[in-house]
């Protein structure tokens, strides 16, 4: 990318709008394929820097010098907003002008909606923003001398012989911490393993209505957003912000973002069953960035691949699924 066309994306009208961009690609993605239902996982990942970039800094948290970008995806893995953030700020910094504007996106629809979030989300005007917009959520709560007072009873440990297999216990208590404006509920998961002297301590705050080991479940689900940040990182390679100025590394975030996305509409819209699995890592190296022999003739032209990495059959299905996401017609004036 030239230095002109930079310097034009980085004014604020057109920075604002290329943050935007994004959603609104998940947007028409989802006029082909309606949801039922929406889960909004938040996270911050790092981006180490290795010069003297605007915003760079050290971050005790990751033990290096980086930016500390926000992201947030959809339960398919569409990053619905990024946003690229100075490298010292803490993870939920700035929350509101990631999840705000994703939120507004959908309050008009007709679907249930869920969140999810680590401890870094643990702040009381997340909970009641999310309550205020009907969602339904599942936090990991920082343990405290409250909390485990609470689960006192369940820290004995178990009488007779420990299994090889982990011993769980759920219990859910009402809670109310001297910065909430409300009691809220609180999901305590004890894991004894054997070998360990002391259990494992786990605490989500929710509004959900499921059972406390179903509460845990839906927590748990959101690992699945730390994998596409790492499939961020590996296939897009959108850790390489290596520009000066912090406002063209905004850009180029929300350029690898667009990237990213691309990817992942190819592989849940057009893989057929059998290769669904496949990581974006996997579909660039066996589908994108495939060589081939172009064969020029008169009337048209003739690309020609190995077969080793792709068959021609499973080519032709993922192109003629392709062709079937053209533009939907107009609705009738």
């Amino acid at each position: 990318m030239g230095r002109f066309e930079t310097e034009v994306l980085t004014e604020p009208d057109h920075a604002d709008a290329l943050i935007d961009l994004s959603g609104k690609w998940v947007d028409r993605v989802q006029e082909r394929k309606p949801i039922r239902e929406l889960i909004l996982d938040l996270d911050s990942s790092v981006s180490e820097t290795y010069g003297a970039q605007e915003g760079t800094a050290y971050n005790g948290h990751f033990g290096c010098t980086c930016y500390h970008p926000l992201f947030c995806f959809n339960q398919f893995g569409d990053l619905e907003r990024a946003l690229l953030r100075e490298g010292q700020v803490h993870s939920a910094d700035d929350w509101h002008s990631v999840l705000e504007p994703v939120v507004a996106r959908y309050r008009d629809a007709d679907v249930r909606r869920f969140f999810r979030g680590d401890a870094a989300f643990a702040n009381p005007d997340i909970y009641a923003f999310l309550e205020e917009e009907d969602y339904l959520y599942a936090i990991r709560l920082p343990a405290n001398q409250n909390l485990q007072r609470a689960i006192e009873h369940l820290l004995t440990r178990p009488v007779g012989r420990p299994s090889r297999a982990p011993k769980r216990i759920y219990e859910s208590f009402t809670y109310q911490a001297k910065s909430w404006d409300q009691a809220r509920r609180v999901v305590a998961k004890v894991e004894w393993h054997q070998g360990e002297l002391f259990p494992r301590v786990g605490f989500i705050v929710t509004n959900l209505s499921r059972s406390d080991e179903g509460v845990v479940k839906f927590y748990n689900g959101r690992g699945t957003a730390e994998q596409w940040i790492k499939e961020g990182k590996n296939a897009v390679k959108w850790t390489r912000l290596s520009c000066h100025d912090f406002a063209d590394n905004q850009v180029r975030l929300q350029l690898f973002a667009m990237a990213y996305n691309l990817g992942n509409f190819l592989r849940r819209l057009a893989l057929p069953p059998s290769v669904k699995h496949w990581s974006m890592t996997t579909l660039r190296e066996k589908l994108i960035k495939i060589g081939a022999k172009v064969v020029t003739h008169a009337r048209y032209v003739t690309f020609q691949m190995a077969e080793v990495a792709i068959s021609r059959q499973l080519f032709k299905t993922i192109l003629r699924r392709i062709s079937r996401l053209g533009p939907l017609a107009p609705a009738p004036t």
